[in-house]
């Protein structure tokens, strides 16, 4: 069931009447059954995955818990991890490990191995194992206590706005939410206008922004080789502004819907691409996923809080990892991989900058030394955005060769940036909707206030005159209709 679907439009209403008049006690369970059914529209059998990852982490957690043997609790927790990267290896890695494998064999001569069987990956198995997860080792670390009730648990695993693409959530905040649904008001104004607000600025990303960026990005790298510097570098803008809008707008939507019913999910984006940094385009790019990395991945392994050498190590081992995380291929170890060599090129070369600014008298503060570092930042993430959509390696190199060696400015100028599968209305809406999202953006990195925040402290024609241009925008100029079929997430596949 998608987000911009009607499905969802159908399904949602019903779900949060329901939810508003059953009794306070039984609103946790009337949740449960609705995200277990919101997850079934998926495919009805894998509904045994997330349960059996529930089952496995609720009984691991209360053993932990009560456990005094440190021997049988790290026993414990290595079982339920052994559980979960099982799974997450067996759904999403096996075909790049027999891959790999085959390529090996083939090498030394050897024969070569048969895929037994097909599998489909089960939308949003690498989330909510991450999130059950988390909520296991933070029982072992002491850091919470185990939830008593099965089926409210239960509901923190698979809670229907965030279950298949995040937010990933953590126990501290979604669970102890959870544990007083009771003493949720409902009916409130400002949750719902506000929640309502995030899911129609979700919609307008989806809709008019990135499912338009897609057709350009699809027809680009599609058939790269066919192309020069300008379209592919066109190519290259479109799916950074195709994957943030598409991704952020699935978090507003999680995030609006959760709020309308009372919960306040984590922020998932804050501006990336207004970052300074790579390190700070992590802390605004995917933050639950990015947080997850750093506290269960690259703190364990030592931080920073050890040589510079071990430190380098474990943020290439993190970044690997959450390259891999995000897809069994090469190209995604080589998006992780050139992020980890981001930062640490950018840490190695932090006291030259600092003497070169100091011998130019360079100034740091001002808006023009902030620009560039923005410009600067940009450019390193979007070479790295290459690679994660290339479909293979090779052509992620070559991709990057032709913009480097195929120049052709005159196609500014004889129309060839429009027959890139969007004419010149269709570039002109794309450009539009750019426009509002870069002010939406500018505000919340100025004002430091989300959409529904700016928009509740203006005039009421001006918000609800902004509310509605958004969703005659989504109605009229969103890619749909015919043709067209509810387009997926991306980060559904991961």
């Amino acid at each position: 069931m998608l987000f911009n679907s009607v499905h969802f439009l159908v399904f949602f209403p019903i779900v949060v009447l329901i939810y508003f008049i059953v009794p306070k006690k039984a609103r946790y369970l009337w949740l449960l059954l609705a995200s277990y059914y919101f997850y079934m529209c998926w495919n009805v059998k894998y509904i045994a995955l997330i349960l059996s990852s529930t089952l496995v982490t609720w009984f691991t957690g209360r053993f932990v818990f009560g456990c005094r043997g440190k021997t049988a609790r790290r026993v414990a927790l290595s079982v339920c991890l052994a559980f979960h990267l099982g799974l997450l290896f067996f759904f999403k890695y096996f075909d790049f490990f027999l891959d790999i494998s085959n390529r090996i064999l083939g090498r030394i001569g050897w024969e070569l191995l048969d895929k037994p069987f097909d599998v489909l990956l089960p939308v949003g198995i690498s989330f909510y194992t991450f999130q059950a997860l988390s909520y296991t080792l933070d029982i072992y670390r002491g850091e919470i206590e185990p939830e008593k009730n099965f089926f409210r648990y239960a509901l923190f695993v698979s809670f229907f706005p965030q279950l298949v693409a995040g937010p990933i959530e953590r126990s501290g905040n979604l669970l102890r939410q959870l544990r007083r649904t009771e003493k949720i008001k409902v009916w409130n104004y400002e949750n719902i206008t506000g929640g309502l607000m995030l899911m129609v600025w979700g919609l307008f990303q989806k809709m008019v922004i990135a499912d338009r960026a897609a057709i350009l990005v699809n027809t680009v790298f599609d058939s790269y080789y066919m192309y020069g510097a300008v379209a592919l570098i066109a190519g290259a803008l479109g799916f950074a502004l195709q994957i943030y809008c598409d991704f952020a707008s699935y978090s507003s939507i999680a995030i609006g819907a959760a709020r309308v019913m009372g919960f306040e999910l984590m922020e998932n984006f804050n501006t990336p691409y207004f970052a300074r940094s790579i390190s700070e385009f992590w802390h605004r790019w995917h933050i639950s996923l990015s947080t997850w990395f750093r506290d269960y991945v690259y703190i364990p392994l030592g931080g920073s809080r050890c040589s510079r050498l071990k430190k380098y190590r474990n943020l290439l081992i993190t970044f690997a990892v959450s390259g891999l995380w995000h897809g069994a291929g090469m190209t995604f170890l080589a998006w992780g991989l050139l992020h980890g060599i981001y930062q640490v090129a950018g840490d190695l070369t932090k006291g030259f900058r600092q003497r070169v600014n100091a011998m130019f008298c360079t100034k740091t503060e001002s808006f023009s030394y902030k620009a560039a570092q923005t410009v600067i930042t940009f450019v390193l993430v979007d070479v790295a955005w290459i690679f994660f959509r290339s479909n293979g390696l090779r052509a992620a190199l070559e991709y990057c060769r032709r913009i480097v060696t195929r120049w052709d400015p005159w196609s500014f100028f004889n129309g060839e940036i429009y027959s890139l599968g969007l004419d010149r209305a269709e570039m002109n809406i794309l450009l539009a909707g750019v426009v509002f999202l870069f002010l939406a953006d500018l505000v919340r990195y100025l004002k430091k206030q989300s959409l529904p925040e700016f928009l509740a402290g203006q005039c009421i024609w001006f918000r609800w005159g902004v509310l509605f241009a958004m969703m005659a925008a989504s109605l009229v100029f969103g890619i749909y209709g015919i043709q067209f079929e509810s387009s997926q997430f991306i980060y559904f596949q991961f």
